[in-house]
């Protein structure tokens, strides 16, 4: 028997985000169509998902997607000095900054029919 797929969502990822993302929804059964794509402020890299799904799904696959659509990374600066600190030597070490990195963009759209041939 054939599954009717009456929901559809577009999710848009960073293209450095979804191979976790693609398999973790594989896992759970749900299959996905990977399209590249680009946007965003500086045109960077993306991934279209395009999963098809029923409804009673899609508060699952929307937590699939929630988990790996953002990630944390450690971004380096130098310390920062006032002209009121005591100087510090210039072998000091930058500061780790854990920065959110990613994010996930999606869209939920009703499917009036759907077929596989």
């Amino acid at each position: 028997m054939m599954q009717q797929y009456d929901k559809m969502i577009l999710a848009i990822l960073q293209g450095d985000d979804y191979h976790d993302a693609v398999h973790s929804l594989n896992e759970h059964g749900f299959y996905a169509t990977v399209l590249n794509s680009s946007g965003g402020f500086l045109k960077k890299r993306s991934v279209t998902l395009m999963i098809g799904l029923e409804s009673a799904r899609l508060d699952e696959a929307l937590a699939i997607l929630k988990k790996h659509g953002e990630r944390t990374e450690m971004r380096y600066e130098a310390p920062v000095l006032s002209p009121n600190m005591p100087p510090i030597p210039l072998s000091t070490a930058p500061l780790e900054i854990p920065t959110r990195c990613g994010g996930v963009v999606l869209f939920v759209l009703d499917v009036a029919q759907s077929a596989r041939y």
